[in-house]
């Protein structure tokens, strides 16, 4: 690994998205506008304080995943990514280049959503605020980190947006957020404790009701931080494969 080349790509990667409003906009707009949304709906209610720090991890973590997949697709497609594997750059300058530039997004992305649901909305949480924004941070550079997987099983844009449902659709399913995970039946709390947005909404769940909730948050952070490594060493596989 080069360290210059590393931060060459991320760089490179920065620029793309700084001319790309939609993108922009989806990586900032969309989660407040989901968050405002949802406070608008239960107004009133205590159902928001409850569902809302958990979907502050959720939406950042979509969103991330369908920008990172459709965004290294493209690279493959126009030939770039060929052209860069036969530089001096190795496959980890590529990878975690392209981990820094969308993590440095999602930071920013969460700073905006948390500030946006504690200080629009009227988000109330027990445990400290700036341990929600890490969360946030690590949810979302999870689904960077995921997003940067699939896009080596996609062959264009289309097919990289419906590797979404396969991805996220079962962890959204089985992450708590509908059911206590442990009154789901047996098998499915299995697979729940498999699934690393279990963790992240676990790990939220205990900053919204507990006032010092950095032991048992710091070890779910540990283990979405395993599932992170682990999706991007997967992802670096793919690299060598030629765009079809």
């Amino acid at each position: 690994m080069n360290a210059a080349l590393t931060v060459t790509t991320s760089g490179r990667v920065l620029r793309q998205v700084r001319t790309d409003r939609r993108t922009i906009a989806l990586i900032v707009v969309v989660p407040c506008v989901l968050l405002g949304l949802l406070a608008w709906i239960y107004n009133g209610t205590l159902v928001f304080d409850s569902i809302g720090p958990a979907l502050l991890g959720v939406f950042p973590m979509v969103v991330m995943f369908i920008v990172t997949s459709v965004a290294t697709l493209r690279e493959r497609q126009s030939g770039t990514l060929e052209r860069l594997l036969t530089t001096p750059m190795g496959k980890a300058d590529f990878m975690i280049g392209y981990a820094l530039a969308f993590g440095a997004l999602a930071a920013a992305q969460a700073l905006i959503a948390t500030g946006f649901a504690v200080w629009v909305c009227g988000l109330d949480v027990a445990g400290p605020l700036w341990l929600l924004v890490v969360v946030a941070i690590f949810d979302a550079v999870l689904g960077t980190a995921m997003g940067l997987l699939a896009s080596g099983f996609a062959r264009t844009e289309f097919q990289a947006v419906q590797f979404m449902p396969a991805f996220l659709l079962p962890q959204f399913l089985l992450c708590g957020l509908l059911v206590p995970r442990d009154q789901l039946p047996t098998v499915l709390e299995w697979v729940s404790d498999v699934l690393p947005l279990s963790y992240a909404v676990d790990a939220m769940k205990e900053i919204a009701t507990n006032p010092d909730p950095a032991a048992q948050v710091l070890g779910d952070l540990g283990i979405v931080a395993a599932f992170i490594a682990a999706s991007l060493a997967l992802a670096s596989l793919t690299l060598s494969r030629r765009s079809a």
